[in-house]
Protein backbone atom coordinates (compact mmCIF):
# COMPACT_ATOMS: atom_id res chain seq x y z
CA UNK A 1 0.00 0.00 0.00
CA UNK A 2 1.11 3.57 -0.66
CA UNK A 3 2.81 5.44 2.16
CA UNK A 4 2.12 8.97 0.91
CA UNK A 5 -0.27 10.31 -1.74
CA UNK A 6 -0.01 13.75 -3.31
CA UNK A 7 -3.39 15.17 -4.38
CA UNK A 8 -2.91 17.12 -7.62
CA UNK A 9 -6.10 19.14 -7.23
CA UNK A 10 -7.89 21.67 -5.05
CA UNK A 11 -11.21 22.38 -3.36
CA UNK A 12 -13.72 19.79 -2.23
CA UNK A 13 -12.28 16.86 -4.24
CA UNK A 14 -8.82 17.38 -2.70
CA UNK A 15 -10.40 17.37 0.76
CA UNK A 16 -12.48 14.30 -0.17
CA UNK A 17 -9.34 12.33 -1.12
CA UNK A 18 -7.48 13.47 2.02
CA UNK A 19 -10.30 12.14 4.23
CA UNK A 20 -10.18 8.64 2.74
CA UNK A 21 -6.37 8.59 2.86
CA UNK A 22 -6.44 9.45 6.57
CA UNK A 23 -8.91 6.61 7.22
CA UNK A 24 -6.56 4.24 5.38
CA UNK A 25 -3.51 5.41 7.33
CA UNK A 26 -1.89 7.01 4.28
CA UNK A 27 -0.02 10.34 4.59
CA UNK A 28 -1.14 13.16 2.28
CA UNK A 29 0.46 16.06 0.44
CA UNK A 30 -1.63 19.02 -0.71
CA UNK A 31 -0.51 21.27 -3.54
CA UNK A 32 -1.90 24.77 -3.85
CA UNK A 33 -1.68 28.01 -5.76
CA UNK A 34 -1.21 31.26 -3.88
CA UNK A 35 -4.96 31.89 -4.32
CA UNK A 36 -5.68 28.72 -2.31
CA UNK A 37 -3.26 29.26 0.58
CA UNK A 38 -6.17 29.45 3.06
CA UNK A 39 -8.11 26.51 1.61
CA UNK A 40 -9.12 23.59 3.84
CA UNK A 41 -7.29 20.98 1.77
CA UNK A 42 -4.05 22.81 2.62
CA UNK A 43 -4.95 22.87 6.30
CA UNK A 44 -5.93 19.20 6.62
CA UNK A 45 -3.18 17.53 4.57
CA UNK A 46 -0.08 16.27 6.39
CA UNK A 47 2.12 18.42 4.15
CA UNK A 48 1.45 21.22 1.67
CA UNK A 49 3.52 22.63 -1.18
CA UNK A 50 2.83 25.87 -3.06
CA UNK A 51 3.12 25.19 -6.79
CA UNK A 52 2.60 28.63 -8.30
CA UNK A 53 0.43 31.73 -8.78
CA UNK A 54 -3.38 31.65 -9.26
CA UNK A 55 -3.62 30.96 -13.03
CA UNK A 56 -4.15 27.19 -13.54
CA UNK A 57 -1.54 26.95 -16.31
CA UNK A 58 1.08 28.22 -13.85
CA UNK A 59 0.02 25.97 -10.95
CA UNK A 60 -2.49 23.10 -11.09
CA UNK A 61 -1.76 22.39 -14.76
CA UNK A 62 2.02 22.80 -14.48
CA UNK A 63 3.23 19.20 -14.52
CA UNK A 64 6.87 20.00 -13.68
CA UNK A 65 5.87 21.79 -10.47
CA UNK A 66 3.59 18.95 -9.34
CA UNK A 67 6.22 16.27 -10.01
CA UNK A 68 8.79 18.38 -8.12
CA UNK A 69 6.38 18.64 -5.17
CA UNK A 70 5.92 14.85 -5.20
CA UNK A 71 9.66 14.25 -5.28
CA UNK A 72 10.61 16.66 -2.47
CA UNK A 73 7.91 15.16 -0.22
CA UNK A 74 8.70 11.54 -1.21
CA UNK A 75 5.13 10.87 -2.34
CA UNK A 76 4.84 7.45 -3.99
CA UNK A 77 1.48 8.10 -5.67
CA UNK A 78 -0.54 10.98 -7.11
CA UNK A 79 -4.34 11.23 -7.08
CA UNK A 80 -5.46 13.74 -9.74
CA UNK A 81 -9.11 14.13 -8.63
CA UNK A 82 -11.23 15.36 -11.55
CA UNK A 83 -10.59 18.17 -14.01
CA UNK A 84 -7.13 19.71 -14.37
CA UNK A 85 -4.72 16.80 -15.15
CA UNK A 86 -7.05 13.88 -14.31
CA UNK A 87 -7.35 12.79 -17.95
CA UNK A 88 -3.98 14.01 -19.21
CA UNK A 89 -2.06 11.13 -20.81
CA UNK A 90 1.22 13.06 -20.71
CA UNK A 91 0.89 13.56 -16.94
CA UNK A 92 0.09 9.87 -16.39
CA UNK A 93 3.16 8.93 -18.48
CA UNK A 94 5.48 11.35 -16.64
CA UNK A 95 4.32 9.99 -13.27
CA UNK A 96 5.28 6.48 -14.42
CA UNK A 97 8.67 7.72 -15.64
CA UNK A 98 9.35 9.11 -12.15
CA UNK A 99 8.22 5.87 -10.41
CA UNK A 100 5.17 7.61 -8.98
CA UNK A 101 1.89 5.70 -9.26
CA UNK A 102 -0.80 7.69 -11.07
CA UNK A 103 -4.10 6.79 -9.39
CA UNK A 104 -6.06 6.75 -12.60
CA UNK A 105 -5.97 5.41 -16.13
CA UNK A 106 -2.80 4.54 -18.03
CA UNK A 107 -1.54 6.94 -20.74
CA UNK A 108 -2.67 4.50 -23.44
CA UNK A 109 -6.16 4.22 -21.92
CA UNK A 110 -6.53 7.99 -21.62
CA UNK A 111 -5.45 8.44 -25.25
CA UNK A 112 -7.75 5.66 -26.43
CA UNK A 113 -10.85 6.92 -24.62
CA UNK A 114 -10.06 10.66 -24.54
CA UNK A 115 -10.41 11.09 -28.29
CA UNK A 116 -14.13 10.68 -28.87
CA UNK A 117 -13.90 9.39 -32.42
CA UNK A 118 -11.35 6.71 -31.40
CA UNK A 119 -13.42 5.82 -28.32
CA UNK A 120 -16.53 5.32 -30.43
CA UNK A 121 -14.68 3.06 -32.88
CA UNK A 122 -13.30 1.02 -29.96
CA UNK A 123 -16.76 0.63 -28.43
CA UNK A 124 -18.18 -0.54 -31.77
CA UNK A 125 -15.50 -3.25 -31.82
CA UNK A 126 -16.53 -4.22 -28.28
CA UNK A 127 -20.16 -4.61 -29.35
CA UNK A 128 -21.44 -1.65 -27.31
CA UNK A 129 -24.35 0.25 -28.97
CA UNK A 130 -23.15 3.53 -30.52
CA UNK A 131 -24.96 6.49 -32.03
CA UNK A 132 -25.00 6.23 -35.85
CA UNK A 133 -22.54 8.66 -37.40
CA UNK A 134 -19.28 9.25 -39.23
CA UNK A 135 -16.49 6.68 -39.11
CA UNK A 136 -13.84 8.73 -37.34
CA UNK A 137 -12.91 12.33 -38.10
CA UNK A 138 -14.57 14.08 -41.04
CA UNK A 139 -12.08 14.91 -43.80
CA UNK A 140 -14.06 17.75 -45.35
CA UNK A 141 -17.32 19.66 -45.34
CA UNK A 142 -18.39 17.71 -48.44
CA UNK A 143 -18.03 14.43 -46.51
CA UNK A 144 -20.02 15.91 -43.61
CA UNK A 145 -22.83 16.93 -45.95
CA UNK A 146 -22.93 13.53 -47.67
CA UNK A 147 -23.12 11.64 -44.36
CA UNK A 148 -25.76 14.01 -42.96
CA UNK A 149 -27.97 13.58 -46.01
CA UNK A 150 -27.56 9.78 -45.97
CA UNK A 151 -28.28 9.58 -42.23
CA UNK A 152 -31.07 12.13 -42.24
CA UNK A 153 -31.45 15.30 -40.19
CA UNK A 154 -31.27 16.29 -37.37
CA UNK A 155 -27.54 15.64 -36.80
CA UNK A 156 -24.98 16.72 -34.22
CA UNK A 157 -21.51 18.02 -35.12
CA UNK A 158 -18.96 17.40 -32.36
CA UNK A 159 -15.33 18.35 -31.82
CA UNK A 160 -13.23 15.21 -31.44
CA UNK A 161 -11.18 16.85 -28.67
CA UNK A 162 -14.30 18.36 -27.12
CA UNK A 163 -15.54 18.88 -23.60
CA UNK A 164 -17.85 21.25 -21.75
CA UNK A 165 -20.08 21.66 -24.79
CA UNK A 166 -17.40 23.40 -26.87
CA UNK A 167 -17.41 22.69 -30.62
CA UNK A 168 -20.89 21.11 -30.60
CA UNK A 169 -23.69 22.13 -32.99
CA UNK A 170 -27.14 20.65 -33.51
CA UNK A 171 -28.22 20.96 -37.16
CA UNK A 172 -31.86 20.46 -38.11
CA UNK A 173 -31.75 21.37 -41.82
CA UNK A 174 -29.25 20.89 -44.65
CA UNK A 175 -29.13 24.64 -45.39
CA UNK A 176 -27.79 25.30 -41.86
CA UNK A 177 -24.99 22.74 -42.03
CA UNK A 178 -22.25 24.89 -43.58
CA UNK A 179 -22.57 27.69 -40.99
CA UNK A 180 -22.60 25.15 -38.14
CA UNK A 181 -19.53 23.38 -39.57
CA UNK A 182 -17.53 26.61 -39.81
CA UNK A 183 -18.45 27.95 -36.35
CA UNK A 184 -17.95 24.60 -34.57
CA UNK A 185 -14.48 24.17 -36.09
CA UNK A 186 -13.48 27.72 -35.16
CA UNK A 187 -14.66 27.24 -31.57
CA UNK A 188 -12.93 23.85 -31.28
CA UNK A 189 -9.65 25.23 -32.64
CA UNK A 190 -9.75 28.12 -30.15
CA UNK A 191 -10.66 25.90 -27.18
CA UNK A 192 -8.56 22.78 -27.83
CA UNK A 193 -6.05 23.65 -30.57
CA UNK A 194 -7.73 20.92 -32.65
CA UNK A 195 -10.55 21.58 -35.15
CA UNK A 196 -11.21 17.90 -35.94
CA UNK A 197 -14.94 17.16 -36.20
CA UNK A 198 -17.14 14.09 -36.29
CA UNK A 199 -20.88 13.71 -36.72
CA UNK A 200 -23.63 11.74 -35.04
CA UNK A 201 -27.34 11.31 -35.46
CA UNK A 202 -29.07 13.71 -33.07
CA UNK A 203 -30.92 11.74 -30.40
CA UNK A 204 -34.32 13.28 -29.73
CA UNK A 205 -35.57 13.77 -26.17
CA UNK A 206 -32.28 12.38 -24.83
CA UNK A 207 -31.39 11.56 -21.26
CA UNK A 208 -27.76 11.52 -20.13
CA UNK A 209 -27.32 8.38 -18.04
CA UNK A 210 -23.89 7.15 -16.97
CA UNK A 211 -22.79 3.82 -15.50
CA UNK A 212 -20.11 3.84 -12.78
CA UNK A 213 -17.55 1.11 -13.37
CA UNK A 214 -14.41 -0.12 -11.60
CA UNK A 215 -11.76 -2.33 -13.22
CA UNK A 216 -8.62 -3.92 -11.80
CA UNK A 217 -5.19 -4.84 -13.14
CA UNK A 218 -6.33 -8.38 -14.05
CA UNK A 219 -8.84 -7.01 -16.59
CA UNK A 220 -11.89 -7.78 -14.45
CA UNK A 221 -14.58 -5.07 -14.13
CA UNK A 222 -17.87 -4.49 -12.32
CA UNK A 223 -20.52 -1.78 -12.39
CA UNK A 224 -22.08 0.21 -9.57
CA UNK A 225 -25.30 1.03 -11.42
CA UNK A 226 -26.39 4.31 -12.99
CA UNK A 227 -26.61 8.05 -12.39
CA UNK A 228 -29.03 10.30 -14.27
CA UNK A 229 -27.24 13.55 -15.18
CA UNK A 230 -29.82 14.97 -17.59
CA UNK A 231 -30.46 18.31 -15.83
CA UNK A 232 -27.75 20.36 -17.52
CA UNK A 233 -27.13 23.93 -18.57
CA UNK A 234 -24.79 24.49 -21.52
CA UNK A 235 -23.67 20.85 -21.17
CA UNK A 236 -22.69 21.42 -17.53
CA UNK A 237 -24.46 19.19 -15.02
CA UNK A 238 -26.51 20.92 -12.32
CA UNK A 239 -27.99 18.02 -10.40
CA UNK A 240 -27.77 14.23 -10.55
CA UNK A 241 -29.67 11.32 -9.04
CA UNK A 242 -29.58 7.56 -8.65
CA UNK A 243 -31.46 5.49 -9.49
CA UNK A 244 -32.74 7.22 -12.61
CA UNK A 245 -36.53 7.72 -12.57
CA UNK A 246 -36.49 6.72 -16.26
CA UNK A 247 -34.78 3.38 -15.69
CA UNK A 248 -36.39 -0.06 -15.73
CA UNK A 249 -34.83 -3.21 -14.26
CA UNK A 250 -34.36 -4.57 -17.78
CA UNK A 251 -32.67 -1.39 -19.05
CA UNK A 252 -30.46 -1.17 -15.95
CA UNK A 253 -29.19 -4.69 -16.55
CA UNK A 254 -28.63 -4.06 -20.29
CA UNK A 255 -26.72 -0.81 -19.69
CA UNK A 256 -24.73 -2.26 -16.79
CA UNK A 257 -23.73 -5.29 -18.87
CA UNK A 258 -22.73 -3.01 -21.77
CA UNK A 259 -20.58 -0.82 -19.49
CA UNK A 260 -18.79 -3.85 -18.02
CA UNK A 261 -18.27 -5.23 -21.53
CA UNK A 262 -16.72 -1.89 -22.55
CA UNK A 263 -14.41 -1.78 -19.52
CA UNK A 264 -13.25 -5.38 -19.88
CA UNK A 265 -12.71 -5.06 -23.63
CA UNK A 266 -10.16 -2.30 -23.09
CA UNK A 267 -8.86 -3.87 -19.83
CA UNK A 268 -9.71 -0.70 -17.95
CA UNK A 269 -8.01 -0.20 -14.59
CA UNK A 270 -9.46 2.17 -11.99
CA UNK A 271 -12.76 3.97 -11.47
CA UNK A 272 -14.48 5.45 -14.50
CA UNK A 273 -17.84 6.05 -16.09
CA UNK A 274 -19.33 4.88 -19.34
CA UNK A 275 -21.66 7.65 -20.53
CA UNK A 276 -24.77 6.90 -22.55
CA UNK A 277 -27.50 8.84 -24.30
CA UNK A 278 -30.89 7.19 -23.85
CA UNK A 279 -33.73 8.13 -26.21
CA UNK A 280 -37.43 8.33 -25.42
CA UNK A 281 -37.88 4.69 -26.52
CA UNK A 282 -35.19 3.58 -24.02
CA UNK A 283 -32.66 2.78 -26.72
CA UNK A 284 -29.20 3.58 -25.36
CA UNK A 285 -26.04 4.64 -27.17
CA UNK A 286 -22.43 5.02 -26.04
CA UNK A 287 -21.42 8.68 -25.83
CA UNK A 288 -18.00 8.76 -24.14
CA UNK A 289 -15.96 7.35 -21.30
CA UNK A 290 -14.55 9.39 -18.43
CA UNK A 291 -11.33 7.85 -17.15
CA UNK A 292 -11.49 9.45 -13.68
CA UNK A 293 -13.63 9.92 -10.61
CA UNK A 294 -16.74 12.03 -11.29
CA UNK A 295 -18.02 15.10 -9.46
CA UNK A 296 -21.26 13.21 -8.78
CA UNK A 297 -19.67 10.05 -7.34
CA UNK A 298 -21.11 10.64 -3.80
CA UNK A 299 -24.66 9.66 -4.75
CA UNK A 300 -23.42 6.23 -5.86
CA UNK A 301 -21.52 5.88 -2.59
CA UNK A 302 -24.66 6.75 -0.63
CA UNK A 303 -27.02 4.23 -2.25
CA UNK A 304 -24.67 1.23 -2.07
CA UNK A 305 -22.48 2.18 0.95
CA UNK A 306 -19.21 2.12 -0.98
CA UNK A 307 -16.15 4.43 -0.83
CA UNK A 308 -15.12 4.97 -4.45
CA UNK A 309 -11.94 6.87 -3.57
CA UNK A 310 -10.83 3.99 -1.35
CA UNK A 311 -11.54 1.57 -4.20
CA UNK A 312 -9.46 3.73 -6.59
CA UNK A 313 -6.52 3.58 -4.20
CA UNK A 314 -6.85 -0.19 -3.63
CA UNK A 315 -7.01 -0.91 -7.38
CA UNK A 316 -3.99 1.33 -8.02
CA UNK A 317 -2.10 -0.63 -5.36
CA UNK A 318 -2.81 -3.86 -7.28
CA UNK A 319 -5.59 -5.23 -5.06
CA UNK A 320 -8.26 -7.03 -7.13
CA UNK A 321 -11.94 -6.02 -7.08
CA UNK A 322 -14.68 -8.37 -5.93
CA UNK A 323 -16.23 -8.47 -9.41
CA UNK A 324 -19.71 -8.04 -7.94
CA UNK A 325 -22.17 -5.69 -9.65
CA UNK A 326 -24.06 -3.31 -7.36
CA UNK A 327 -27.62 -2.02 -7.54
CA UNK A 328 -29.07 0.95 -5.62
CA UNK A 329 -30.87 0.12 -2.38
CA UNK A 330 -31.83 3.74 -1.62
CA UNK A 331 -32.42 6.97 -3.59
CA UNK A 332 -29.88 9.82 -3.63
CA UNK A 333 -29.86 13.29 -5.20
CA UNK A 334 -26.94 15.70 -5.55
CA UNK A 335 -27.25 19.46 -6.07
CA UNK A 336 -24.11 21.27 -7.18
CA UNK A 337 -23.94 24.54 -5.27
CA UNK A 338 -22.09 27.06 -7.42
CA UNK A 339 -21.04 30.62 -6.64
CA UNK A 340 -23.27 31.94 -9.43
CA UNK A 341 -26.30 34.20 -9.64
CA UNK A 342 -29.25 32.20 -11.04
CA UNK A 343 -31.25 35.43 -11.36
CA UNK A 344 -28.58 36.91 -13.64
CA UNK A 345 -27.92 34.17 -16.22
CA UNK A 346 -25.82 32.20 -13.70
CA UNK A 347 -23.09 34.84 -13.71
CA UNK A 348 -20.07 33.80 -11.54
CA UNK A 349 -20.02 35.41 -8.09
CA UNK A 350 -16.55 35.11 -6.54
CA UNK A 351 -15.81 36.91 -3.28
CA UNK A 352 -15.79 36.50 0.50
CA UNK A 353 -18.29 34.28 2.29
CA UNK A 354 -19.37 36.38 5.25
CA UNK A 355 -21.65 33.81 6.88
CA UNK A 356 -22.20 30.10 6.36
CA UNK A 357 -24.57 27.64 7.98
CA UNK A 358 -24.56 24.09 6.64
CA UNK A 359 -27.61 21.82 6.89
CA UNK A 360 -27.46 18.51 8.74
CA UNK A 361 -29.64 15.67 9.89
CA UNK A 362 -30.23 12.10 8.81
CA UNK A 363 -29.52 11.42 5.14
CA UNK A 364 -27.79 14.76 4.47
CA UNK A 365 -24.18 14.90 3.22
CA UNK A 366 -22.17 17.98 2.24
CA UNK A 367 -18.87 17.84 0.36
CA UNK A 368 -17.32 21.32 0.49
CA UNK A 369 -14.10 23.17 1.10
CA UNK A 370 -15.58 26.55 2.03
CA UNK A 371 -16.20 28.16 5.43
CA UNK A 372 -17.26 31.50 6.87
CA UNK A 373 -14.53 33.98 5.95
CA UNK A 374 -13.32 31.95 2.94
CA UNK A 375 -12.61 33.97 -0.19
CA UNK A 376 -13.79 32.27 -3.40
CA UNK A 377 -11.12 33.03 -6.02
CA UNK A 378 -12.21 34.04 -9.55
CA UNK A 379 -9.63 31.76 -11.19
CA UNK A 380 -11.34 28.37 -10.99
CA UNK A 381 -14.60 26.49 -11.42
CA UNK A 382 -17.46 28.11 -9.49
CA UNK A 383 -18.63 24.97 -7.65
CA UNK A 384 -18.23 25.49 -3.90
CA UNK A 385 -20.27 22.61 -2.45
CA UNK A 386 -22.21 19.46 -3.23
CA UNK A 387 -25.37 18.85 -1.22
CA UNK A 388 -26.48 15.22 -1.21
CA UNK A 389 -29.65 13.79 0.31
CA UNK A 390 -30.41 10.08 0.59
CA UNK A 391 -33.65 8.36 1.54
CA UNK A 392 -35.74 5.22 1.01
CA UNK A 393 -37.64 6.73 -1.95
CA UNK A 394 -37.23 9.48 -4.51
CA UNK A 395 -40.10 11.45 -2.98
CA UNK A 396 -38.42 11.36 0.43
CA UNK A 397 -35.05 12.35 -1.06
CA UNK A 398 -36.67 15.39 -2.74
CA UNK A 399 -38.44 16.40 0.50
CA UNK A 400 -35.17 16.05 2.39
CA UNK A 401 -33.37 18.14 -0.26
CA UNK A 402 -35.95 20.93 0.04
CA UNK A 403 -35.49 21.01 3.81
CA UNK A 404 -31.69 20.93 3.51
CA UNK A 405 -31.65 23.74 0.92
CA UNK A 406 -33.84 25.85 3.21
CA UNK A 407 -31.26 25.35 5.99
CA UNK A 408 -28.25 26.07 3.77
CA UNK A 409 -27.15 29.68 4.36
CA UNK A 410 -24.29 31.20 2.36
CA UNK A 411 -23.97 34.99 2.60
CA UNK A 412 -21.57 37.41 0.92
CA UNK A 413 -21.83 35.84 -2.55
CA UNK A 414 -24.65 34.72 -4.82
CA UNK A 415 -25.21 30.96 -5.09
CA UNK A 416 -27.39 28.50 -6.98
CA UNK A 417 -29.27 27.46 -3.81
CA UNK A 418 -32.45 29.35 -4.93
CA UNK A 419 -32.32 27.59 -8.31
CA UNK A 420 -32.15 24.14 -6.73
CA UNK A 421 -34.92 25.01 -4.29
CA UNK A 422 -37.19 25.97 -7.20
CA UNK A 423 -36.13 22.89 -9.18
CA UNK A 424 -37.26 20.59 -6.37
CA UNK A 425 -40.82 21.85 -6.90
CA UNK A 426 -40.91 21.96 -10.72
CA UNK A 427 -43.70 19.55 -11.75
CA UNK A 428 -41.70 17.88 -14.54
CA UNK A 429 -38.70 17.34 -12.27
CA UNK A 430 -40.83 16.00 -9.44
CA UNK A 431 -42.48 13.61 -11.91
CA UNK A 432 -39.06 12.47 -13.19
CA UNK A 433 -40.07 13.77 -16.61
CA UNK A 434 -36.95 15.57 -17.79
CA UNK A 435 -34.34 15.36 -20.57
CA UNK A 436 -31.10 17.18 -21.38
CA UNK A 437 -33.32 19.92 -22.87
CA UNK A 438 -35.02 20.61 -19.51
CA UNK A 439 -33.17 23.87 -18.82
CA UNK A 440 -34.02 25.40 -22.21
CA UNK A 441 -37.47 26.35 -20.94
CA UNK A 442 -36.58 26.91 -17.28
CA UNK A 443 -37.18 30.38 -15.84
CA UNK A 444 -36.35 31.55 -12.33
CA UNK A 445 -39.39 32.82 -10.46
CA UNK A 446 -39.12 36.39 -9.10
CA UNK A 447 -37.77 36.79 -5.57
CA UNK A 448 -40.63 37.11 -3.08
CA UNK A 449 -40.53 40.41 -1.20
Amino acid sequence: MFKKILIANRGEIALRVIRTCKEMGIKTVAVYSTADAESLHVRFADEAVCIGPPPSNLSYLKISNIIAAAEITNADAIHPGYGFLAENAKFSKICAEHDIKFIGASPDMIDKMGDKATAKATMKEAGVPCVPGSEGILESYEEAERIAVDMGFPVMLKATAGGGGKGMRAVWKKENLRAAWDSARQEAAAAFGNDGMYMEKLIEEPRHIEIQIVGDSSGKACHLSERDCSVQRRHQKLTEETPSPFMTDKLRKQMGDAAVKAAEYIKYEGAGTVEFLVDKHRNFYFMEMNTRIQVEHPITEQVIDYDLIREQILVAAGIPISGKNYFPQLHSIECRINAEDPYNDFRPSPGKITNLHAPGGHGVRIDTHVYSGYVIPPNYDSMIAKLITTAQTREEAISKMKRALDEFVIEGVKTTIPFHRQLMEEPDYVAGNYTTKFMEDFKMKPIEQ
